[in-house]
């Protein structure tokens, strides 16, 4: 039997995999994220489905259910938001089914920091301005920061960052950013991205603070910091260039 791990994208419900909205269907057991998987994604389990909120479960609560569940030879569909490969704790749970001899098989999930680009209408790279996108944190209860990943360092590079789980700090954000990027740099904060209530908020890294305490922010959102925000200016990508030869253009 196995335990099927799942992202379950960032909210809407209809942004999760054809491969994860089917794994859903077969699994006769579904443990799912409850504070940020959208209930919606549960009418894709079968009838009589035996669903699970992991919310208030801890990691060997958990674990047992995946292995009752096995044991009782029940394929699991576990759901997390977003997408597995980042602060998902995917690492810790796999440990603990290695330990177990439980199998299992992860399917990835639109992240966060996608879902927020695309309700944006923003590309997060854009030529001789940034190439490069860094998705980053800061410390927080569940984890702290490594101390070579201090946000500052990450500034310097002058790539567009994705900063997660740091609304609760925004006035940090900006002062350890402010010296690299210029008062004057975009800022675009997405709380909730593809979620009925998703909100946009825009400023610049001098007023994005004053902006978010019109309307607080508490968890849920992501900050986006990057001269990409706001430029219109950018030379276009050689990749649709009349002149550019490549491999399957196929032009004499």
């Amino acid at each position: 039997m196995t335990v099927h791990f799942i992202g379950a994208g960032p909210g809407a419900a209809d942004l999760i995999t054809v491969r994860g909205r089917d794994l859903i269907a077969r699994c006769p057991v579904c443990l799912y994220a409850g504070s940020l998987v959208p209930k919606a994604l549960l009418d894709h389990c079968p009838p009589g489905a035996r669903i699970v909120d992991t919310a208030p479960m801890s990691l060997d609560e958990i674990v047992t259910e995946c292995k009752r569940a096995t044991d009782a030879g029940q394929d699991v569909a576990r759901l997390h938001s977003g997408d597995l490969s980042i602060w998902s704790a995917l690492g810790e749970q796999l440990r603990k089914l290695d330990a177990e001899g439980i199998a299992y098989t992860v399917t990835p999930g639109v992240p966060s920091f996608a879902a927020a680009a695309a309700v944006l209408g923003q590309e997060l790279t854009l030529p001789e301005l940034a190439q490069s996108v860094v998705l980053t944190r800061t410390s927080g209860r569940a984890s702290a920061m490594p101390a070579a990943e201090d946000l500052k360092a990450f500034a310097a590079t002058g790539a567009t960052l994705a900063v997660h789980l740091s609304i609760h700090v925004l006035d940090k954000v900006v002062a350890d950013l402010t010296p690299f990027y210029g008062a004057a740099c975009p800022v675009a904060i997405v709380y909730r991205a593809t979620w009925p209530d998703q909100k946009i908020v825009r400023g610049t890294l001098a007023t994005i603070a004053a902006e978010v305490a019109k309307s607080p922010i508490e968890r849920t959102a992501l900050i986006l910091v990057g001269k990409v925000l706001a430029a219109t200016g950018f030379r276009d990508s050689a990749l649709y260039d009349a002149a550019y030869q490549r491999r399957f253009r196929g032009r004499a």
